[in-house]
């Protein structure tokens, strides 16, 4: 199953279908800690093109394709990206899966590619704001959980969990 998916930087001609592959993942949540009205607020709509292409750029950001021998255009199945600014180092913005290849491995593919990268880079640490559904994926990550977190967003509420994991030897 894995060959048929590569990693790649991301390039901004993958803005759109990146957008369109958080606004699913996000809608395709199933979890009771996740109202619908939470969803929404996480995800009303696809962003633009050009939000993701800025977002993106300005950090280490890779896609994850499908195979494309049949076909013209490059599916986007994943993503993820890590800041890279002075302030947020090492902070894990985004990873997301299409909703029909999760708990195929593929996040962690793409987890690995990011933490190679860090290591390569001399980023001593990696932190996240994991969802409930993230969670138990960056502890078996070896991420430790330091506190419950939260966003407000269009007056929604949206838990998570502040995560670090160190990358000293």
């Amino acid at each position: 199953m894995s060959n048929l998916f590569s990693i790649v930087q991301f390039k901004p001609k993958f803005a759109e279908k990146v957008s369109q592959l958080v606004h699913l993942s996000v809608q395709h949540i199933d979890h009771p800690r996740y109202s619908h009205e939470q969803l929404n607020a996480w995800s009303t709509a696809p962003r633009s093109r050009k939000h993701w292409q800025l977002r993106l750029q300005r950090s280490q950001s890779w896609v994850m394709l499908s195979d494309t021998q049949q076909r013209e255009t490059e599916d986007v199945v994943g993503v993820i990206n890590v800041e890279t600014d002075f302030h947020h180092r090492g902070y894990i913005d985004s990873l997301y899966i299409s909703p029909l290849l999760q708990r195929q491995g593929l996040a962690n593919r793409l987890y690995q590619t990011l933490e190679l990268w860090a290591q390569a880079q001399g980023y001593t640490s990696l932190s996240v704001d994991a969802s409930y559904l993230s969670k138990g994926f960056f502890l078996k990550q070896g991420f430790k959980q330091i506190q419950p977190s939260y966003q407000i967003t269009k007056d929604q509420v949206i838990n998570g969990f502040y995560m670090t994991k160190s990358l000293l030897k």
